[in-house]
């Protein structure tokens, strides 16, 4: 299995404005050569509650085209969130656009209620695994990370269910220690890597977000933490060291 090389975006977003959104994502990432690129949850609004100005119909999405074009001009993977009306419904959705524009998409199934989000989205009603260049890669978002029973790793078919989890994020910083704290423990308890991918600066809320992007290995050890603005880093996820974790200790056939 090859390893993987994955680059988190920890971007200072724009309240509501797309297109501001869409050029300093261009500008960020103008030269980075990677496997994988993860930005933040609602990534080109920000976490707005706005949704009938800033939903776009999951079938004529103008932001996943933009999502499919620049997946198809750097021949990596992107992994985010953004609102989504389907069938006169709102969904926080996960979206997974492979380099040849293929989607597969995971709906939020842990709306945030202390902020509301619970009155205008639907929350999803199932668990997203993807395989991508052989690991499979398990799909949450933000709020999810409060919830271990809905990512609990298995042993499927002679291997665990998954080797990576990804949270896109909008995590404020005056609770940033349970964001750290619970990313380290979702690696730790299903032996996989961990990486979030939270935002930086102030929204039109004043919520500050300083960020703490991180990736966790599966001993529940730091291999990747920062706290600046507007930062992008590209780190690989080693596949040895990830079977050498789960053959010292093999907790999962324990599940």
């Amino acid at each position: 299995m090859q390893d993987l090389k994955v680059t988190l975006v920890q971007a200072n977003q724009a309240w509501e404005d797309k297109q501001a959104n869409f050029e300093n994502y261009e500008s960020l990432l103008e030269n980075v050569s990677t496997d994988l690129i993860v930005l933040p949850e609602m990534f080109q609004t920000g976490f707005s509650m706005n949704v009938h100005a800033l939903a776009e119909e999951w079938e004529n999405s103008a932001s996943i085209r933009w999502l499919q074009k620049q997946a198809s001009k750097k021949n990596c993977a992107f992994y985010t969130s953004l609102i989504i009306s389907e069938n006169h419904l709102f969904y926080n959705r996960g979206v997974f656009v492979f380099p040849d524009g293929k989607i597969i998409h995971y709906d939020k199934r842990k709306v945030f209620s202390l902020a509301g989000e619970d009155l205008y989205f639907t929350p999803g009603q199932k668990e997203v695994i993807i395989n991508y260049k052989g690991w499979n890669i398990q799909l949450q978002i933000c709020y999810d990370l409060r919830f271990p029973e809905i990512v609990r790793n298995r042993i499927e078919k002679g291997r665990p269910a998954y080797d990576l989890i990804l949270y896109v994020a909008n995590w404020p910083e005056k609770r940033i220690s349970h964001w750290d704290t619970l990313l380290n423990a979702r690696a730790i308890e299903n032996q996989s890597y961990v990486v979030g991918v939270n935002r930086s600066g102030v929204d039109a809320n004043k919520t500050i977000y300083n960020g703490n992007s991180k990736v966790v290995n599966a001993l529940g050890e730091k291999v990747f933490l920062t706290h600046e603005d507007n930062f992008v880093e590209t780190i690989t996820l080693i596949y040895k060291n990830l079977i050498n974790a789960r053959e010292k200790l093999p907790f999962l056939r324990d599940v």
